[in-house]
């Protein structure tokens, strides 16, 4: 035992991303208070002490799975070349981005709605995620300023909220997905209904930030 865990501790990234990657699954399926360290130890394939000497106890662990979860978004995020787009395809080529980045990654989703469940009390400990969600925020910023200057987007669109509107209309959609299907009778994931709603977003989207269109009071 004191061999394995001296092997593991010879390679601590591949150690830490291991346990972050089951801590990630173990989470995101059972919520903070559902998942169990011995669970994640058994995903991770390591001993239960390798956790604590990694990461403390299980509630920094988790607020660790959760800057990884967005730190992993800002990564894919940053990826993107708005700055070589004209500003309203800038915007569409960001929500349709975040929109299918949501779809393929439901344990961020997830994540989210059991951090509301606490409050956000973990992530007011991080100050690292307002880091990670500040520069896109500041990017799209830029994006609407440049549309502001070439006369295609309406002044004084407020960053933030449409940074918020952006997100929502993707969160909204995945996180009551099985409700919605439930009572309206449509699920809103099938590929002819999803690529309906997308489109549905988009226009909505692009027509309130248009030159010309009537501001919200």
């Amino acid at each position: 035992m004191t061999q394995d865990l001296n092997k593991l501790k010879r390679d601590p990234e591949r150690t830490r991303k291991r346990i972050l990657e089951a801590a990630t699954e173990e989470f995101s399926e059972r919520g903070l208070s559902g998942a169990r360290v011995d669970s994640i130890a058994r995903r991770a394939d390591v001993n239960e002490r390798m956790l604590y000497y990694y990461f403390g106890n299980k509630d920094q662990l988790y607020l660790a799975v959760l800057e990884k979860v967005y730190g992993d978004f800002n990564d894919a995020e940053h990826a993107l070349q708005l700055d070589a787009l004209a500003p309203l395809d800038a915007v569409r080529e960001l929500a349709h981005f975040i929109w299918n980045y949501y779809q393929q990654h439901p344990e961020l989703i997830r994540l989210i709605n059991n951090e509301n469940l606490h409050e956000a009390r973990h992530m007011r400990e991080s100050t690292r995620v307002q880091a990670f969600v500040s520069p896109i925020v500041a990017m799209l910023a830029s994006v609407l300023e440049r549309g502001e200057a070439d006369g295609t987007i309406q002044p004084g669109v407020d960053p933030v909220q449409c940074y918020v509107t952006i997100s929502g209309l993707g969160y909204y959609v995945l996180s009551n997905r099985h409700t919605l299907t439930t009572v309206m009778g449509r699920d809103p994931l099938a590929p002819e209904e999803r690529a309906r709603t997308m489109a549905f977003h988009t226009d909505m989207l692009l027509n309130y930030l248009r030159a010309g269109a009537k501001p919200a009071n």
